[in-house]
Formats: C-alpha cells, structure tokens, sequence
C-alpha cells in the first residue's frame, strides 16, 4: 500500500471582495496525481505559487480536495472519520517553528501532542526523551524554546511531531528562515530519523541541495505535477528547470557549463566527489 496516493486532486481556492462574497476561484492544485511509498524521501520543487505547499496541507488534511481524492495509507482524507487517523499518521513541520512551539518549556512542548492524543502519562515522557534524544535536543529539554537558535526551535518542533510517532513527517519549507549551518542541522535531522524509523519524508524546498539525496522528485507549475523522476534525472535537465525558474545545485550547474564548453562531463551531477572523479576521467583520456 502506498503510503500518499492523490486521485485527479483539484484544489481551488475562493476569491472574495472586501465584504467577503465569493467572486471567483483560484486553482491552487490541478489534476495532481502521485504516489509515495513507505519509508521514501520524497522532494517537492516548485516557484511561489506553484501550489506546493497548498499540495503539503492536503497531506495532513488541513485541507481537503475540491475534487477528486488523496488517500493517506488508504485512508480518504474526505472522510470526516479519517481526520484524526489522518493526522496520526502525517505529522507536518512548518516553515517557521514558533508557529508550532506553544509551551515555555522544550519537554513540555514536545509532550503536548502525544498528550492531546490520549497517550498515558508514562509513555508521554518516554516518548519525550526519546524523540528530544532523536533530534539531538535532550539536553536543552528544561530550557525556554525562546532562548534557542533557529535551528534548534525547528528541531524541537520536528521531536514534537516524532514523539505523536507518525509514518509520514510532511516538511513544508523547514529551513527557509534559517542559516546554512540550521539548514544542515535540521536536514541532518530528517535523514536519521528516516533511516532509524523508516519514517516517510515528504519536503518541500527551494534550496536544491537539500533534496539531492531524494528518492524521487515532483516538480510543479501552476498547480500541475510537470516532472517526477530521480534527483539525477530532474536535474539532468537544466534549461527546462530554468524554464519553470527554478535553479538547480550549484554544482550540477558547474558540471552542465563545462559540458557546454565542450568537456565530456555527464549530465546530472548532485554532488561535488561527482564532478571531481567526472574531471580526472577527463583528464586521463586527455
């Protein structure tokens, strides 16, 4: 069973004047259709407006679709019986963290989900200290969230969706409000978590680094779904990325420019140990 099927999803959202009266729709998501198996990263590409995060809050039944269907381990999100299975099993990191942090205390926060869940009090503070340890976190567990970096404020918010321990951890741009060393501290995060619980990963990112170790990619325009492949062949194809404005990792570019100029590099390249073995092949044909 897939772990996130979409159906033909449409999404539209109302257009309203000053006095709120519907005067129109926007469609947000147009005929999406994916599937996303147990235990996959998976990344989500795409402009602003693209409708990639409107795609993320389907995930987690935040929303739910104006037509067709998206199944969550084969549950219909439209179902109102499915709502809180649905949000047991996709658990959702947001772009900023203090949007999601509500105690004053790091293990506070983290249990309260596991508590609004029913969970007993003793498992709650199992699950605490072991989603805090996950993360790294377990030693700023009786601080104030308000004194922590960036960084950390979004690697407690991600322990306290691990401790609710849902299948799926849907991110929706985690690390767009954080320097390079929170990015690769929450990325860092994410990738073990994956492979010590086989957790599903769905994120959604601008910065084309962090999704080269993906399983697969969706890129979307205008609310359509207009590439799906591996990282190695979405970013084989520059000038069609550039094409939907999206850039692509710096040193994938590097490798397409030398190709340009005339060097039998591969197309493709994701990291820079590629492109360095890529350049002594040259070298020692030359």
């Amino acid at each position: 069973m897939n772990m996130i099927h979409t159906d033909n999803l449409i999404f539209d959202y109302d257009k309203r004047d000053e006095e709120g009266n519907v005067i129109g729709i926007s469609r947000a998501i147009d005929q999406v259709n994916l599937d996303v198996k147990e235990g996959e990263f998976i990344g989500i590409l795409g402009h602003n407006g693209s409708g990639k995060s409107t795609l993320a809050k389907h995930i987690n039944a935040i929303l739910l679709p104006s037509e067709g269907n998206i199944y969550i381990e084969g549950m219909d999100t439209r179902d109102p019986y499915n709502i809180m299975p649905v949000r047991q099993t996709a658990g959702m990191v947001f772009q900023n963290p203090d949007n999601q942090i509500i105690g004053t205390v790091v293990e506070e926060d983290v249990g309260f989900g596991p508590e609004n869940l029913g969970v007993p009090t003793d498992e709650i503070w199992e699950r605490v200290e072991d989603s805090l340890s996950s993360v790294g976190m377990l030693e700023y567990r009786k601080h104030s969230p308000n004194k922590l970096s960036g960084g950390q404020k979004q690697r407690v918010a991600i322990a306290g969706v691990v401790a609710m321990e849902p299948k799926c951890i849907v991110l929706d741009e985690p690390t767009a409000m954080l320097d390079p060393v929170g990015r690769k501290e929450v990325l860092k995060t994410v990738l073990k978590l994956r492979q010590k619980k086989n957790v599903t990963v769905v994120l959604i990112t601008h910065y084309m680094e962090e999704v080269v170790d993906c399983d697969k990619l969706f890129v979307m325009e205008q609310g359509k779904v207009v590439m799906s492949g591996s990282p190695k062949e979405i970013f084989s194809r520059v000038d069609t990325l550039k094409s939907y404005r999206l850039d692509v990792p710096q040193v994938t570019l590097l490798g397409h420019e030398l190709r340009e100029a005339g060097l039998d590099i591969p197309e493709g390249i994701l990291k820079k140990e590629e492109l360095v073995e890529a350049l002594k092949r040259v070298k020692h044909i030359q």
